[in-house]
């Protein structure tokens, strides 16, 4: 752990008002998700886009049980926030504990389930959740393998939900054809 902290008091320096400004944002942004769920939801009124939509929200389902519900209980990590009081919060202490990152692995679940099902919508996201988990990082509110983890658990579970989503859409199209 002196590694991790290294890190993010070396990070902590170069703390200015427009990344400051802009990580805040995704912080609120993605305290439960609100930004992958409007992009869920907008992708699920379209027909050309609801399968990649479903794998999104299948994702997202699946990140809640085994990170939020799971996970983090069982790891019961303290954040870097906690123990190092000295730094100036930008946000408020976010609540539960640290490993994984929820933030990191709600984006990289939703972000993977759509560049599985549509590569071009999926490759501004998976951008988007990079900068998501750079921010944990900036907002002193994770460690690295907090993010690493959330990355490796989001990646999983994006994967798993694709998996799913193609596995009943599979099913579908054989019942119409008998």
């Amino acid at each position: 752990m002196p590694f991790e902290f290294a890190f993010l008091d070396w990070l902590y320096q170069f703390r200015n008002p427009v990344m400051n400004t802009i990580s805040i944002f995704f912080d609120y942004a993605g305290a439960h998700g609100e930004i992958w769920i409007a992009f869920t939801l907008l992708l699920l009124l379209f027909r050309r886009t609801r399968k990649a939509g479903f794998a999104m929200a299948v994702a997202l389902v699946l990140y809640m049980a085994a990170g939020h519900f799971f996970l983090k209980p069982l790891f019961a990590r303290p954040r870097p926030c906690d123990l190092n009081t000295s730094i100036t919060m930008l946000v408020a202490r976010p609540h539960g504990h640290s490993f994984p990152s929820g933030h990191t692995a709600s984006a990289f679940a939703a972000a993977f389930a759509l560049w599985l099902q549509n590569r071009k919508l999926g490759v501004p996201a998976l951008v988007l959740a990079a900068f998501i988990a750079f921010t944990r990082l900036y907002l002193y509110v994770h460690f690295p393998t907090d993010v690493l983890g959330g990355l490796v658990l989001g990646l999983a579970l994006g994967a798993l939900a694709s998996r799913l989503v193609d596995s009943l859409a599979n099913k579908s199209k054989k019942k119409q054809s008998v």
